[in-house]
This record gives structure tokens, sequence and C-alpha cells, in this order.
């Protein structure tokens, strides 16, 4: 039997508290209950701005759960933008109400519990050979389960025999697109059914699908300045005009939008990870965006390239799942969290332009490595792509703590490499005055390096100049050598 708790409390003298159930056989953390409780009363305005939480003590006798699991619930919905914390006055609701947002027909369902690997199944075989250092976008393909791939690709090849050799269903394989929307409505807040789920090679050809299906000639199109070059050159080949729209530390200036193209008919963007500033779209700008979007009945493009890997507090969920007015087209990728060849993405429209997506879908191509879709199908329900996202989380974090204490040691004086809060690449700034980016790339090209410059990335937006340094895919003496060449590039300059 089930066991659940509940209770209803009152938030100091302002309105009560809905009904929190915690049904602690669920496969969903019970941390993670009392969030989605606090936060839904939030958005549909039953918890008003200012109102006061309880002592997360005496929310814990209440629901008879340990403190800290209430602390953490807390501490999401604060790294997210939704409460403050007050020190010792307490925990306040800190954001506008938005109307109850639409729910999946049918819950989603937590993963599987991963199954435990063999020792055989723990080495790692590399994929290449040494990578090339800081070349961003590259996963560390040396610690990909190749043996573990290998095998569940063998018995989806012997179990479905010649079923998978055909086209296929032109939105992918249906298993897989249930997979990935229980995964991310459990790990990204996605709102979405199985319908909606459409497979892709990578998100650059949904972003193709997406500015082919919404956009016009003459039509124009947000892009972030400084932002990822294939969305503008993606909205241009569709024969809308792109409209740099600036990025300060709380993302994506969406007045500054606003202001420069009001009748816009998309906006393209990464909230939760911008690239390549590595910014995250505050809740504000958030409700603001798509109170516009809303207004102007224009289309909100969320690319979810690497959120995953988040090193500091939790990650932010997506934007999608905020939309009450189903404007946004959220895209994701296997790419960073497995590897690229892999060539497997996915876009969610909102429903009712899921058959306009399919249309454009079969005009394009035929989805064909059925078989690649049915091994990852397996990986995902098997527990093993949220073990390895864990993992390769764990092992991110430490390859960008080598790097930056190599930079500090080596480079002081010349270049100062900021700690990134998600991704797989880090910015480091160039010290010396009059410094071109752009001719430090070149040189460091020279000597086998990949550094691509800031500058690359801005249409009007004037930074100081910078250098991208991806460290997912480089080991430990990679990177410390890697560093040791930029220092020979750099030393020039002084």
């Amino acid at each position: 039997m089930t066991a659940i708790s509940k209770t209803k409390i009152t938030a100091g003298r302002s309105a009560p508290l809905p009904l929190i159930v915690v049904q602690r056989a669920s496969g969903t953390p019970v941390f993670r209950q009392i969030y989605q409780a606090l936060r839904q009363s939030i958005l549909t305005g039953q918890l008003v701005p200012g109102s006061r939480l309880p002592p997360s003590r005496a929310l814990a006798d209440e629901l008879r759960v340990a403190r800290t699991t209430v602390v953490l619930a807390y501490e999401h919905l604060e790294a997210e933008g939704y409460v403050a914390g007050r020190g010792s006055a307490g925990t306040f609701v800190a954001v506008l109400p938005l109307p109850a947002r639409r729910l999946p027909a049918k819950p989603t369902k937590s993963p599987r519990k991963p199954a435990p690997l063999t020792q055989d199944e723990m080495e790692h075989a590399p994929l290449q050979p040494a990578p090339v250092p800081f070349r961003i976008g590259e996963p560390a393909l040396d610690e990909f389960p190749l043996r573990l791939w290998t095998r569940l690709h063998t018995q989806a090849a012997r179990s479905s025999a010649r079923t998978l050799l055909g086209y296929g269903d032109p939105a992918g394989y249906l298993p897989l697109r249930r997979a990935i929307a229980g995964y991310v409505g459990v790990s990204r807040g996605v709102s979405a059914d199985t319908e909606q789920v459409i497979l892709v090679r990578g998100a650059q050809q949904a972003m193709d699908l997406a500015a082919r299906v919404l956009l016009h000639p003459g039509d124009k199109a947000w892009v972030e300045d400084p932002g990822y070059l294939a969305n503008r050159n993606l909205v241009e080949l569709a024969g809308a005009t792109p409209v740099p729209v600036p990025v300060d530390a709380d993302g994506l200036v969406v007045e500054a939008g606003i202001r420069a193209a009001p009748d816009a008919r998309m906006a393209c963007m990464a909230p939760s990870h911008h690239f390549p500033l590595g910014r995250t779209l505050s809740l504000t700008r958030r409700l603001a965006l798509l109170d516009w979007a809303q207004r102007a009945g224009a289309w909100v493009v969320e690319d979810d390239f690497d959120s995953e890997f988040r090193y500091t507090g939790f990650p932010i969920a997506s934007l999608q799942g905020l939309d009450t007015a189903g404007r946004v087209i959220y895209i994701g990728t296997f790419s960073k969290t497995l590897y690229p060849a892999l060539r497997l993405g996915y876009l969610i429209p909102p429903p009712e332009l899921v058959g306009r997506f399919l249309d454009a879908r079969r005009a394009i191509d035929h989805l064909a490595p059925t078989l690649e879709q049915a091994t990852l199908t397996e990986f995902i329900e098997g527990g093993h792509f949220t073990r390895h996202v864990r993992r390769m989380r764990e092992l991110y974090r430490e390859r960008q703590e080598i790097l930056l204490e190599a930079a500090a040691r080596e480079l002081q004086g010349l270049l100062r490499v900021d700690a990134a809060d998600t991704g797989m690449h880090a910015l480091g700034w160039l010290l010396q005055r009059g410094s071109d980016d752009a001719d430090v790339s070149r040189a460091a090209r020279r000597q086998g390096i990949e550094a691509p410059p800031l500058s690359r990335y801005c249409l009007q937006a004037k930074l100081p100049p910078a250098i991208l340094l991806g460290f997912a895919a480089l080991r430990p003496r990679e990177l410390q050598a890697g560093v040791r060449g930029l220092r020979e590039v750099l030393r020039p300059l002084r």
C-alpha cells in the first residue's frame, strides 16, 4: 500500500498553502514532490508575492519528513527564483502569479531503477585518439560506456530482426519518444505527451525545422547577441531577418528585444545555459518573454543543449514548463550527453503544431537509424542514461577545476579563466591591453589548439576580448598541456 502524508498549513499571515501530498512509494523523490506542489501554487497565484513559507523544521514536522528534505525543496525553489531567503526572517515568495499551466494528458513516469553494471561494462574504451585541446562542444568520449552500448545495440538487433531496418515512423521510434517524454518531464520540468516528441538529427535540424515551419520571408526573429551562429544562419535561410538582442547577467534583455522588434515572429534562445557566455535567463525575464510571446503571437524556440551539466545548485527547469499559452518549442539533443556521431535530437512543439512539424519532417528526410534509436531506448529505460549523465557531471566538474588551477598557475597576468556554472566550456578573458581575441585564436590554432574567439559570436555586442576553452573532452594531462601551449601563444603579447 502506498504511504501518503498530507498537510495543509498557513504561510504567515497570507493565504494558506495548498494541500501537500507526499507519496512515499512514488518514484519521485520526496523533496521534489514538495518543490512541485509549492511551485504550482506560486505559478497559479495561490501563494502571492511576499507570502512567507513556513520554517523548514515546521513543514518537516507536519509532513513527517526529514528537515533536510524540506531544505532541499526550498533551495531548489530559490535557485529558480520562485522564493527568496531573508535570513532569520524566513523564506518568501518572490514572483508574480501566472494562470495554471496545462498539465499533460497522462502523467509522466519516472525512469526505471538503474540496473547494476557488470565489471566488464564499467570498463570504458576510448572512441578517438587524444582530442584537440579546448575544442568546444565535445563530450568525454574516452569515458563513454562503449561496451555497454555495443551490448545493447546487439541485443536490439537480435530481438527486433528486420523490423528496425525500414524507414520507420517519420516522428521517430515510438518507444524512444515515450522514454524521452518521461525523461524531460522528470529532469527538465517539460510538459509533453509522447505524441509531441519528434526525433531529428540533432538540435541544428530541429532549429531548421522550426525556422521552416514558423517563419516566412520578411519576418523578424530575435537572436541572442552574442549567440549561437547556426541560429542566425537558419533564420536567414528561411528568408527572415535576425534581430540581435543583447545578453547581460540575467540573460536575454527582453525589454531590448521588444524595443528593437516588438512584432518579431520568433525568439531563438538557450534560457538555461546561454551560449557562449553561460548566463541563465532569470525568472522575471522568463515571465516577461512568455508574456510578450503570447501578446505578439510569437514563438519561442528553447535550445536546451547541455543544461544537464550544472555544477552549482540545482538544474534550472525548462522555460517550456512555464508556458501556459503553447508558444514554446523545446529542443534537446544527445550529442553533448552521449556522443556527437549519434546524430539524434528531438523537438517538442505545442500539440497544435505537431502536424505541421511532421509534414515538414517528412519533406526533408526519413529518420533512418532506427536501430540506434532502439539502443538508446534501452539505454534510457535501463537507467544507464541517468547514471551516465550524473557521472559525467562530476567528471566535468573535476576537469574544469583542473583547468582553473592550471590557468591560475601558468597564465597569471595573461588570461583569466572564469568558472562555468553549467556546460562544457569556460571563458578565458585576455588581460593584455589591446589584445585581439581573433588574432590570439589564429595563433593558438597554429599550435594545434582550438580556442574560438568570443568576438566570432557577436553581431552588435561590444565585449572584452576572450576565448572559449572546452574542457569536457580533455583528461588532466591534456588540460595541463593545453594550458602550457596557451602560455606559449600568449607570452609574446606581454
